[in-house]
């Protein structure tokens, strides 16, 4: 069995497990009554019509993923195939950087499953405070950065640039602040994607597939199983979540996948490439940043209403014209991050 067999597998798994659990699911989350409370005083209020629909769906992908994963891990076991480096050093760190990962991922998903778990039990909008938020995300994000240190990833991949050692102090202080600012900055501008019907998962899949290709580019399999089982789980939680959504994702799912995409972002040791790969990310992040510094340094609003995909609803798109032109940027932006990892793997 081949790499290209084994992607296969992962993207195959990971969408029918997915599709497959919605039929389970959907179902138990409306018999729990854990549906989404929706403030029509502070959004649009067309968004009332979305009131009561089941919360936590990225539950489904979460565990699509991480049965691709173990499929794929299984396949290639039974059939000999060769997933890690044949290096004993680089295969250690290639698992870490995969398990870790993943972990990471779940991790920050529980954090978002708190914050969920609140918000339905409580029947509000608002669940963990910012500080009950950030706190746990904050451990979790320095854990996984000392677990991929103490593997032995001590440098960083510079687009166009080359490899930059980071086996110093100065190195190390950069590795972790540096780090810190950036999956902490990432798991939240996907959860601020997560605002229409199948906007956030649209725009992953793209950052999926370029993942598991520039990961393929690097002869690294595992990076691009995972990255094949992200883009193949969100299209199957898409036959629910596009408009009109039978399921919504919660902070259960876009911190999940907040997490995943930094991971795997680092496991080719190259976070810097999250710019153009996770392009709408940093546009919905940017669009509420500025919104903030407007309102307080001039008390003006620069949008109608922050993140940006809901400025663009009040000012008439409708849903599937925003997830169209968000998903056609995403696609670009993957396309110019799997160019620019091309161009430096070459140089």
């Amino acid at each position: 069995m081949n790499t290209i067999a084994l992607l296969l597998i992962s993207l195959a798994v990971s969408f029918a497990v997915t599709a497959l659990l919605g039929f389970v699911l959907i179902p138990a989350l409306h018999k729990l009554k854990f549906g989404q409370t929706i403030l029509t005083d502070i959004g649009p209020r067309w968004h009332a019509r979305k009131q009561g629909t089941p919360t936590m769906g990225g539950l489904m992908f979460i565990i699509g993923i991480i049965c691709a994963v173990a499929v794929a891990l299984l396949c290639a076991l039974l059939t000999k195939t060769p997933v890690f480096s044949e290096v004993t050093a680089s295969a250690t760190t290639e698992r870490t950087k995969l398990y870790a990962g993943l972990l990471l991922a779940v991790c920050l998903g529980l954090v978002g499953f708190a914050d969920d778990y609140i918000k339905v039990r409580q029947q509000r909008n608002l669940g963990l405070t910012e500080v009950q938020k950030t706190v746990p995300q904050l451990l979790v994000i320095v854990a996984y950065l000392t677990t991929l240190q103490l593997s032995g990833s001590r440098s960083m991949l510079i687009p166009l640039y080359g490899r930059v050692s980071l086996d110093s102090v100065p190195g190390m202080i950069f590795f972790y602040v540096f780090g810190a600012m950036v999956i902490y900055g990432a798991v939240n501008a996907v959860n601020f994607t997560d605002g229409i019907d199948g906007l956030c998962g649209s725009v992953t899949v793209p950052v999926g597939v370029a993942f598991a290709v520039m990961a393929y580019l690097q002869k690294n399999t595992s990076v691009s199983l995972l990255g094949a089982a992200l883009a193949g789980a969100c299209a199957g939680y898409l036959v629910w979540n596009r408009f009109p959504a039978k399921v919504m994702m919660g902070d259960t799912g876009s911190m999940f996948l907040g997490g995943l995409v930094v991971a795997l972002a680092y496991a080719l040791d190259c976070p810097i490439i999250l710019l153009p790969v996770g392009i709408v990310y940093v546009i919905e992040a940017l669009s509420d940043i500025f919104q903030i510094i407007a309102l307080r340094v001039f008390h003006r609003k620069l949008f109608l209403m922050a993140p940006v995909h809901h400025h663009l609803e009040m000012k008439g798109w409708t849903e599937k014209k925003i997830v169209f032109v968000f998903t056609l940027i995403s696609l670009l932006g993957c396309l110019n991050g799997v160019i620019l990892m091309q161009l430096t793997l070459q140089s």
